[in-house]
């Protein structure tokens, strides 16, 4: 055999010496064919050395092909827990960062009703106060009687509805407000200013309950997708009010009194479809907050239009007016008021504090403003004479000479002169006295209405402040001032006559717009003709000849 082997090997070295130069493939044919013709089984190309000295062994093929499938098994299954590892840690740690999130949503909303409050501050900056509860030589030197209902409101004692503050601007309402906070240090209290458009109505309610809307939210680190990805500023606000409800649970078995939520100048929401949707969604919640004990919320507003708004759905919402002060102590807040700051002064006389009250009424921030005042009979003269340059740039009408451009705004004005005019004439009528209660003239809504002959002028008046609708749907002037200045214009030298002027020029022009002119041309002198047809409807205008003997006739 070993012979065999040696003449094998010699026979492949000659013939691999010939072929030196061919492919590799001639030789491994050689090769194989050498191997046969002399009965041996010798190593494959590639291996190093025989497999064996006998003829009949064979290689083990399936051993070595096995151990190659060994290391890439291994890899495969390493790589496939490499990556369920990281999908679990993934996985684990953007669970808990959402729960962890979701916690400290809820906490940061708790400290915003925790004593002290953003609007109890910046009140005391006004006045030069300490952010504490106000001592009662501190306490506000006008006090409505409606302070005892607001206080049990803001305290938590009354309870189970919600409430409206209705009344005109100056009354009060904000400050009456702020004072029943500050006798609890605003605990379980939030109040923010509301705004026309909802974005910014949005940032103000969250900054009030100190929530960021999911804006800090970092899941999409964890491959998480955000609750605020293609939402919308009132879907922003329901997802508020449900993370507050949520407080408002928690303090209810805590502390057993509910949250109040304040919402101020609620009549800056627009009248149109969004302002709309936002206030349903708000009183949908009042009511159910108020149902369950869990929230409190108090809407303030100057406009009728809000009111006229919720008494639709409205179950469990109270109405707290708030109006001028009476005379009695419109004019003892006076006195007081000069002591305190005007210790010098000798007492102002009764007669002086009677004209301060004829000229301005009880309305607080007229009589904040005279009282402060070093000559508060010029004060008032200058109050009247805002009201009424306020009252002719909107609503002064132009006479028989206007141009037919400005009709719709002449609309506008000459209603509004009207109702003046039916006011001044009611309180010529009534004789009322300076020493009634409410000694400013008001009429029904709907007489109002059929006196303008326009039933949508009213709410712009009112939101103007040149007319004001309380919540008994009565009419009146703003204010005094504004009444006095009704007085002056209508008792003015021939304004009745520019008034029906001006009534007569918009009739024509309506009746020009309505009129239609038809020229007739190549007619025949002395005969009759017929005109028919209805261009209304779509007809033409058909104009026949008559007959001569129905013309002679």
């Amino acid at each position: 055999m070993a012979v065999s082997f040696r003449c094998a090997t010699q026979v492949l070295n000659l013939q691999y010496v010939n072929l030196r130069g061919r492919n590799a493939r001639s030789v491994i044919v050689l090769l194989r064919s050498t191997r046969h013709l002399n009965g041996f089984s010798g190593p494959n190309p590639g291996q190093i050395g025989p497999q064996g000295g006998k003829p009949d062994e064979t290689p083990k093929v399936d051993e070595k092909s096995s151990s190659r499938w060994g290391p890439t098994m291994f890899k495969m299954f390493e790589s496939a827990a490499t990556t369920l590892a990281s999908i679990v840690i993934l996985g684990l740690a953007g669970y808990s960062y959402h729960k962890y999130y979701k916690y400290l949503v809820l906490k940061k909303m708790e400290n915003a009703f925790k004593p002290g409050d953003p609007a109890l501050e910046l009140a005391a900056l006004g006045k030069g106060l300490g952010n504490s509860i106000m001592a009662e030589d501190q306490e506000t030197w006008i006090r409505h009687d409606e302070q005892t209902k607001i206080d049990a409101i803001i305290n938590g004692t009354d309870h189970g509805h919600y409430h409206l503050l209705i009344g005109e601007k100056g009354t009060g309402k904000s400050s009456m407000l702020l004072h029943a906070m500050q006798k609890v240090d605003g605990e379980g209290c939030s109040m923010f200013e509301a705004h026309a458009d909802l974005e910014i109505f949005r940032i103000r309610l969250g900054k009030a309950l100190d929530y960021e809307f999911h804006e800090d939210y970092i899941g999409s680190l964890f491959s998480i997708k955000g609750p605020r990805e293609g939402n919308t500023a009132i879907l922003d606000i329901e997802r508020g009010f449900n993370k507050m409800e949520k407080l408002a649970l928690k303090r209810r078995q805590d502390v057993g009194r509910p949250l109040i939520l304040i919402i101020n100048s609620t009549h800056l929401l627009r009248d149109d479809e969004d302002g709309r949707d936002l206030l349903e969604l708000i009183q949908q919640r009042a009511e159910q907050w108020a149902a369950s004990n869990l929230v409190t919320v108090v809407l303030n507003s100057d406009d009728y239009w809000v009111y006229e708004r919720l008494k639709k759905y409205a179950t469990r919402m109270e109405v707290l007016p708030v109006l001028d002060l009476p005379k009695d102590q419109a004019i003892s807040a006076l006195r007081r008021f000069r002591r305190r700051y005007y210790i010098s002064e000798e007492q102002s006389p009764s007669s002086v504090l009677e004209e301060v009250y004829r000229r301005v009424g009880g309305r607080l921030t007229f009589l904040n403003r005279v009282a402060k005042s070093a000559d508060m009979l010029k004060t008032c003269d200058s109050i009247c004479l805002v009201e009424k340059t306020w009252f002719l740039n909107n609503c002064w009408i132009l006479g028989r000479e206007m141009d037919d451009d400005v009709m719709d705004q002449q609309k506008f004005a000459s209603s509004a002169m009207l109702l003046a005019k039916a006011l001044v004439d009611q309180e010529k009528e009534n004789s009322i006295k300076i020493d009634d209660l409410y000694f400013v003239p008001q009429i029904p809504l709907h007489t109002a209405r059929q006196i303008m002959t326009r039933a949508d002028f009213i709410k712009n008046y009112d939101r103007i402040n040149l007319f004001t609708i309380d919540a008994q749907a009565m009419v009146r002037a703003d204010s005094v001032p504004m009444q006095i200045a009704f007085r002056q214009i209508c008792s003015e030298p021939g304004f009745e006559e520019h008034l029906q002027a001006t009534l007569d020029r918009i009739a024509a022009i309506e009746s020009l717009g309505r009129t239609r002119e038809i020229v007739a041309k190549d007619l025949i002198a002395n005969n009759r003709y017929k005109i028919s047809g209805r261009p209304d409807r779509g007809d033409g205008i058909i104009v026949e000849m008559l007959p001569p003997k129905v013309a002679e006739g």
